[in-house]
């Protein structure tokens, strides 16, 4: 059984709308907590808001029967105030149990409500929010956020879009390097679930980690391996015999009618080990270069991709590239991730799918990766003024679009979109820590909703300064 939000009060408690945040504080907590009262005191907001969340959290499960659960308003303010932070778990946990204000805004109340949230209570419930509900939530924060910012009605909305990498938390990674990791895992999975149902073959598992791991440590430099190939030859001789052992070990486990998601992880390391196990003999036995679409990153984030953008100081970036489009009045229309292709794929991807949530967007500039002659012919048809740069030589034609006025204006304010990228790296997109693409996608959404939502509250701490001074 779930609710959205409690419906009777209780003692002590006070609501929503009458909670008092400081306008004069410069910290977070205040402006995402006065962007999410804002949505809150709109009653035609609130009730799209509520009925979002009940069509998109577990719509296969009937909310109306069994146990209660966390209500979905206090894991949307969670979720939001995780990302709008930039913090961890183990920092939210502490606040959602002794932040007075924070506690408010999930419903409880200073006078003898002493209820206490664990901290795998909260991971479990902000996992329930999707990247599909986020996005449709954040359509009615940014529409909510330009009445706040007394948006002129027909007045055109004028993008800039940029991209960013967001990194994951990997380590560097090298063929080497990662063949350990898939074999440390692989020994200690195989070896726990042999032990588990009594299945042979695994009782020293443990030593077999540090034998392993030591001929690691006599290979994992590429030129400390290329003077001694006959370390490189035991180190994948040794995998090889215990990868042998693993499958054999996993179809034992399988005939025995062990539960499939730990034969399936088994066999998802399986086949890290023999990809690494091929591509470290190709490359340290054969002195064969290995193609860049057969290489994997990270085997605990798949997703992650080797982004090389040339920029001084940052000669390699190990992430996803994310891109954006921000209007005129700071808030961020639309982004996607770029799992696979560059900038220049989603130029005019971007611009469709922002116009489709707001027909309003006429003008949008970029930079030049996203660039190509498609691009400028389509992005033309789409925008009254679209700013898109060329690269290399540019034509008599081209020189005189680039001067015009409107594309000179829209190429000067271009550069405020590092604002947004800055804040949303603040926001929890300097490195994201959630395991899996779902988990990536999540945390990119929030962070994009939280920043939208501390806009909008920065913006009415601001209207609500001014009216003191002019009531002073």
């Amino acid at each position: 059984m779930r609710e959205v939000h409690r419906r009777q009060f209780r003692l002590g408690e006070v609501p929503i709308e009458q909670i008092w945040l400081d306008p004069k504080s410069r910290d977070d907590i205040p402006a995402v907590l006065k962007g999410l009262q804002h949505i809150w005191s709109d009653e035609a907001l609130r009730a799209r808001l509520f009925a979002l969340l009940e069509e998109h959290v577990q719509p296969e499960v009937d909310h109306a029967v069994g146990r209660p659960g966390m209500a979905l308003w206090p894991v949307l303010v969670l979720g939001v105030l995780k990302q709008g932070l930039g913090c961890d778990f183990d920092r939210l946990h502490d606040l959602a149990n002794n932040h007075g204000k924070v506690r408010a805004f999930l419903g409880h109340g200073d006078f003898g409500d002493e209820t206490h949230y664990e901290c795998q209570t909260i991971r479990d419930n902000v996992s329930l929010l999707t990247p599909e509900l986020l996005s449709a939530v954040g359509q009615l924060v940014v529409e909510s956020g330009h009445k706040v910012a007394k948006k002129k009605p027909g007045e055109p909305l004028r993008g800039r879009c940029d991209s960013f990498v967001v990194e994951t938390d990997v380590h560097y990674p090298t063929d080497v390097n990662l063949l350990w990791d898939a074999m440390r895992c692989l020994i200690r999975e195989t070896g726990r679930a042999a032990v588990k149902h009594a299945v042979g073959g695994w009782r020293q598992w443990r030593h077999l980690s540090r034998e392993v791991r030591k001929l690691f440590n006599g290979v994992r430099s590429t030129r400390r391996a290329k003077r001694r190939p006959e370390r490189v030859e035991a180190y994948l001789e040794r995998c090889r015999g215990l990868v042998e052992r693993a499958v054999a070990t996993v179809d034992t486990l399988g005939d025995e009618g062990i539960a499939a998601s730990t034969c399936q992880s088994i066999r998802g390391l399986i086949a890290h080990a023999r990809r690494q196990l091929d591509q470290v003999e190709r490359r340290l036995l054969r002195d064969e270069t290995i193609p860049h679409g057969e290489k994997v990153f990270s085997i605990f984030k798949e997703h992650t991709r080797w982004i090389s953008k040339g920029k001084a100081g940052t000669p390699v970036e190990l992430g996803v590239p994310v891109a954006l489009i921000e209007d005129q009045h700071q808030f961020i229309l639309h982004h996607r991730i770029l799992w696979q292709g560059e900038d220049v794929d989603v130029a005019v991807p971007m611009v469709e799918e922002a116009q489709a949530l707001y027909p309003a967007l006429r003008a949008c500039s970029f930079d030049r990766g996203f660039h190509s002659p498609t691009n400028r012919v389509r992005l033309d048809a789409l925008l009254d003024v679209n700013a898109l740069p060329g690269s290399g030589y540019l034509s008599k034609a081209n020189r005189e679009r680039e001067s015009e006025e409107s594309f000179v204006s829209a190429r000067r304010a271009h550069p405020a979109i590092e604002s947004a990228i800055n804040g949303l790296e603040h926001r929890g997109l300097d490195r994201v820590r959630s395991h899996g693409a779902d988990g990536f996608a999540r945390a990119v959404a929030l962070s994009v909703l939280a920043a939208n939502l501390h806009r909008i509250g920065l913006l009415l701490q601001k209207r609500e300064r001014k009216r003191l001074r002019w009531a002073a």
